[in-house]
């Protein structure tokens, strides 16, 4: 039999060999929008919101798989006559799966995602930012611990294994504390005194976590000082932040049939529902003026009454959904050009909604979606397969069901996604350096997280954590910083509300192995830092 060519617009490399169907691996990839109404520049104080945790795919497909679930971009606010250009920076982050997982698992797992200049550097949490060489740090040392309470893996902060709809709650908000710096190391350019802390709100812990030093930020401009003062160690935020879920890649699998039709096959996807049908996915997203927590810390500080922690509503704006939502979610193949990418018809089984003005979430076609219903876990299964239709601007990936599609064998033998079968190397911090000197004062200690990993663990005076001593401070400033810190241990405790609590929906937990307590001794200034991760 002749090998025939199809004619296919997708300009992809599918064939039919010697009578034989042939598919070719692709990706789904795109975002997810919530549009939002704008709110006054004032509440540029930080954020909070709520949103869900779940597995998008039955099992981890390997190390292309990356995906975030809902979060945002938080960019400092430009001020009037900013100059001109490029200059990149924010807080992002959030849930989800990264190509630079180690040990990855179905749930999704956290990182915070601070963004120096241009991406020069990256900051995941106390010890994981961009690479894992140590003699190029790249942000490694860009978060500093705060928590006595909460280990942070350098591999992503762990949720309890089996999350699945629960709401996971966080917000940074700025504390006051390190003091305004003149020179940045050496040079004549600022460094502001925000600390931008990570607050979290879940059912197993609640409040202040970790913090990204200014040093962080405001680096950069000692070689760029034309930047001076316009990153997040000084700025207030942009309150009008996007809100979307962002999909770099979802395994797929793409193939034509003898008349030149593609289809596709994508993993199974989900999404979590509620027994009504229904999936709640963003909820409360709050801006703060920074007097919601910023004066009260500030004047605790200065000799004032103690601070309790909680975060002032009065100066807090609720940001109301629009029910509305859009997707540029495409499949395709890799060597597809970009503007030849062909969108899913993700209307035809996803209808956004808002089942009040401060809630996000869809409801889907049942024809074409399996729902299984639950009180508690269960699942919305998008289609698998899909038809091309349409031709130019109007072509769109439809749901086909499965038995209506006459190259579904071809499309099964495409693996989705590929499990790698070496052993992850562990993360391992430096034995030298400000690791020793002064070093740790307890451990070590290790944990086994729910991702099959253990961590190894030490305590450090928290001033003398390698972040700090990393993060352009002189000796007298990091003994402010710690009798600042000090006071915080003692009086914010983790059984106690700071952010705004939901109006609905349970809240996730974190890995029960992530919550620890302090050696006796240790109580109040000391925090636990994380030196290694690996599989024993």
């Amino acid at each position: 039999m002749d090998c025939l060519l199809p004619r296919i617009v997708l300009a992809a490399s599918l064939s039919i060999a010697c009578g034989a169907l042939r598919a070719q691996a692709g990706t789904m990839d795109g975002y997810l929008g919530v549009p939002g109404e704008r709110v006054d520049e004032a509440f540029g104080g930080g954020f909070s919101m709520y949103v869900a945790a779940w597995p998008l795919l039955a099992e981890h497909p390997g190390p292309q798989f990356q995906t975030g679930l809902f979060g945002t971009w938080m960019h400092a606010l430009a001020p009037d006559g900013a100059p001109e250009g490029k200059r990149y920076s924010d807080i992002e982050g959030g849930l989800g799966w990264w190509r630079d997982t180690r040990f990855p698992t179905a749930t999704p797992k956290f990182i915070m995602g601070g963004v120096a200049l241009d991406f020069s550097a990256w900051a995941n949490g106390p010890g994981a930012g961009k690479g894992r060489d140590w003699q190029k740090p790249q942000g490694k040392y860009g978060v500093a611990q705060l928590s006595p309470w909460v280990l942070w893996p350098p591999d992503g902060l762990n949720l309890r294994q089996g999350t699945c709809g629960e709401l996971f709650g966080y917000g940074y908000l700025p504390l006051p504390l390190t003091e305004p710096k003149a020179k940045t190391a050496g040079a004549d350019v600022p460094t502001g005194d925000q600390c931008w802390t990570l607050f979290l709100s879940t059912a197993t812990f609640r409040g202040p976590v970790a913090f990204f030093t200014p040093f962080f930020f405001s680096c950069v401009t000692v070689e760029r000082p034309e930047l001076r003062g316009l990153f997040l160690d000084s700025r207030p935020a942009n309150p009008n932040r996007a809100l979307q879920m962002e999909t770099q890649y979802v395994p797929a699998a793409v193939a034509a049939d003898r008349d030149g039709t593609a289809y596709a096959r994508i993993a199974p996807t989900r999404f979590p529902v509620t027994a009504d049908g229904e999936s709640i996915l963003v909820h409360r997203i709050t801006s703060y003026r920074r007097a919601a927590l910023w004066d009260p810390v500030a004047r605790w500080f200065a000799g004032g009454p103690a601070a309790s922690g909680r975060i002032d509503e009065a100066h807090a704006v609720l940001h109301r959904v629009t029910g509305k939502g859009w997707s540029s979610w495409r499949i395709h193949t890799p060597d597809v050009a970009k503007e030849a990418r062909v969108g899913i018809d993700w209307q035809a089984f996803a209808t956004p909604f808002a089942p009040d003005p401060h809630t996000f979430g869809y409801r889907w076609n049942a024809d074409v979606v399996a729902l299984d219903r639950r009180e508690q876990g269960g699942l919305a299964t998008l289609p698998e397969y899909f038809v091309r239709e349409g031709e130019g601007k109007n072509a769109r990936w439809r749901p086909r069901a499965a038995d209506a599609v006459p190259v579904r064998e071809a499309l099964a033998r495409v693996p989705l996604g590929e499990r790698p079968e070496k052993r992850p190397e562990p993360y391992v911090t430096p034995a030298d350096g400000c690791w020793v000197e002064p070093g740790p004062v307890a451990g070590p200690f290790e944990a086994r997280l729910g991702d099959g990993s253990t961590v190894v663990y030490r305590w450090y005076r928290f001033a003398d954590q390698p972040a700090l001593r990393n993060a352009d401070l002189t000796a007298a400033e990091r003994e402010r910083l710690q009798a600042r810190v000090e006071k915080l241990h003692r009086s914010w405790t983790a059984d106690r509300d700071y952010l705004p609590a939901p109006a609905r929906g349970r809240l996730a937990e974190l890995d029960p192995a992530l919550l620890v307590t302090p050696p006796r001794g240790l109580e109040v200034g000391h925090v636990p830092i994380v030196t290694w991760q690996g599989l024993r």
